[in-house]
């Protein structure tokens, strides 16, 4: 499959809505997530569209940070291919680009979080060369 890799644009950051909808766990109204796209585009946060001719089909959020253990680093997060467009390879091209733009942007390192259940992520990763190097805690306030 031949799609296209771009980054969103901030000033359009609100088409990515209907992806995350369809994420996870925790459902959150849409006019809350749409309130935190907004913040999150005006923080360290990019979105990467992945586009079959103009449509959205995937996105991948890339948090971009300075961790003292590792330099300038990203992380991908909310990493999503429509149900139709999965198993088609885009994974493995998705993260070739992910890895290609942080060198641009002088990273040298790439972390990610995965929910314990997703094993099919785990396996992608570590197909990747992701390592488990710790657990990632959470306290709801």
């Amino acid at each position: 499959m031949n799609c296209d890799f771009k980054i969103i644009p901030a000033s359009e950051i609100l088409i990515i809505s209907p992806l995350l909808q369809k994420l996870g766990e925790h459902k959150v109204p849409v006019k809350v997530l749409n309130q935190r796209i907004l913040e999150m585009a005006s923080q360290s946060y990019e979105c990467i569209g992945i586009y079959n001719s103009n449509t959205l089909i995937g996105i991948c959020g890339l948090w971009f940070q300075t961790r003292h253990y590792a330099g300038k680093s990203v992380e991908p997060d909310h990493i999503i291919i429509d149900e139709e467009y999965r198993n088609m390879g885009l994974g493995d091209k998705l993260f070739k680009f992910i890895y290609s733009y942080a060198l641009k942007k002088e990273c040298n390192w790439v972390e990610l979080n995965t929910y314990v259940s997703n094993y099919p992520s785990h396996k992608f990763y570590y197909n990747q060369g992701f390592v488990i190097k710790g657990y990632h805690f959470i306290k709801e306030l």
